[in-house]
């Protein structure tokens, strides 16, 4: 995998130097430091976790939840769409070398690699009294967390969901817990990458175990560690697990559900911290996130917005009138196209924050929600009704209808597959493009076919209809073509 961290500085120094004499190898380049003086205090840990955070903005929002949600079946391709994120939306053209999964693997890759370095490194320092000792255990409890997160994104996108009967022997991603510049390793199974990310998880869970969460924190903080913690099982289908830990978020009352429409709204436009159990920070001009720019897409020449995508009628149609979730996630206005000006449903989830604007218009930036309680609450609701509980899944389900204006489902009129339909309606109106669909749609085994679009003279024709079945081979990403090329003991996914 690609090597573009921070001691790759280090080492060209020592490659540039190689015919020097042993008194000019002694030297430190000027332009970096060696990491022998990298970790000798707590504060040189506290840099690390700083840049830890600053690549975990770098690896959430923009191309990383576009992507995958084009690429799923609520979104139409429009006629300015510029070949942006094409072959996902095409699904057959998608290859390996795509501009879009290379980036998404290296990302992950590179901020590991970093994570391991500090971990290792931060056993060099000695701290000198207790707030050396309480930093360096935080900066800890991070690095730990954050691989888990990294590794659970890795593994949900390269790997086939986790069936417990063969998560054994599926093919995983490459488990590297430890630096080292000539590895190159194998793929884990899914079962080795999921019993790492419980470990670290737990591990993360022990070091963080002063740092309480409030809505809005901006690091990690001991409920993020159990939200990571129930949206891991939920994957493994370790349902009473997941439940679990779902609903000690939920019962400690920390993080209410918003029921008021301004409110919902404002968490969207102006990141209040409402519901965040994990909101990263975000502020110009050295904490810039990825821009969420491919559906309003403002056109100040034209004074209308040129969305390169638009969602379906039906996605629009899944969210009634009284949902406060309407009116916060789409907006009903014109848009000026290539062929014309037409009045269209748009998604507005991610409008930018004005806080974040470098200039009159939009950038579509705003700071990150990694982790929600109302994501809890369905998490909740969906594990207890796999375990057959349909009263204890209706309870978490119809408490977030009511939260966004919805009324109760009587659940003990439904079948049971009516009561996991619409627990994964509600998850699918909730968290409309965050990122999860085409994860939800792999581990479901759901196909699906692209239905019901807006007005098909501002879309592309041939994306409108596209139809994949259930376990298609591209609802899992190839590894990009880069690291099979260089490490022959990678084994691509089937399809690619």
């Amino acid at each position: 995998m690609n090597k573009y961290i921070l001691r790759s500085a280090v080492i060209l120094g020592m490659l540039g130097m190689a015919s020097c004499s042993k008194k000019l190898l002694d030297l430190h380049p000027t332009s970096s430091i060696d990491l022998s003086s990298a970790f000798q205090k707590a504060s040189d840990a506290k840099h690390w976790d700083d840049g830890f955070y600053a690549s975990l903005r770098g690896n959430v929002y923009g191309q990383f939840i576009m992507a995958p949600d084009i690429q799923a079946d609520q979104l139409n391709a429009t006629v300015d769409y510029g070949n942006n994120y094409g072959f996902f939306q095409l699904w057959t053209a998608l290859l390996a070398a795509d501009q879009n999964i290379g980036p998404q693997w290296a990302g992950y890759y590179n901020a590991l690699a970093n994570i391991n370095e500090a971990l290792a490194g931060f056993q060099l320092i000695v701290p000198q009294n207790a707030s050396d000792s309480a930093t360096l255990k935080e900066c800890t409890g991070d690095a730990y967390l954050m691989r888990a997160f990294y590794y659970l994104k890795l593994v949900l996108r390269w790997s086939k969901s986790y069936n417990s009967s063969t998560a054994s022997t599926d093919l995983g991603v490459p488990l590297v817990l430890k630096y080292d510049l000539t590895a190159l390793p194998a793929r884990a199974t899914v079962a080795q990458v999921y019993a790492q990310i419980l470990s670290d998880i737990a591990t993360a869970r022990g070091l963080l175990s002063g740092i309480t969460g409030t809505p809005g924190s901006s690091t990690f903080t001991q409920d993020a560690a159990t939200a990571l913690s129930a949206r891991t099982r939920l994957y493994m289908q370790d349902w009473a697990g997941a439940k679990a830990a779902a609903d000690s978020l939920i019962g400690s009352g920390n993080y209410p559900l918003v029921s008021d429409q301004a409110t919902f709204i404002n968490m969207w436009t102006k990141d209040l911290p409402n519901e965040s159990i994990l909101q990263l920070n975000a502020s110009q001009p050295n904490e810039v996130p990825n821009a969420v720019n491919v559906y309003l897409n403002y056109n100040s020449a034209t004074g209308a917005n040129d969305p390169l995508y638009l969602p379906s009628q039906w996605v629009v149609d899944m969210f009634d009138n009284a949902d406060i979730r309407k009116n916060a996630y789409f907006i009903n206005t014109t848009a000026t196209f290539q062929n014309g000006t037409y009045t269209v449903w748009q998604v507005s989830k991610f409008p930018g924050n004005p806080a974040l604007f470098t200039g009159v218009y939009s950038n579509y930036e705003q700071s990150p929600k990694i982790f929600r309680i109302a994501e809890m609450y369905l998490i909740s609701a969906e594990a207890a009704a796999n375990e057959g509980q349909a009263a204890a899944a209706g309870v978490p389900l119809n408490e977030l209808r009511a939260a966004r204006g919805l009324p109760a489902i009587t659940v003990a009129t439904i079948t049971a597959d009516s009561l996991t339909n619409a627990i994964r309606d509600e998850r699918f109106r909730e968290l409309a493009f965050e990122g999860f669909r085409l994860d939800d749609l792999e581990r479901w085994n759901l196909g699906f076919t692209r239905h019901d679009p807006q007005n098909i003279n501002v879309l592309v024709p041939n994306y409108t209809t596209v139809s994949q079945p259930a376990g298609a081979d591209k609802f899992v990403w190839g590894i990009p073509t880069n690291d099979m090329t260089i490490n022959p003991n990678l084994v691509q996914n089937p399809g690619w």
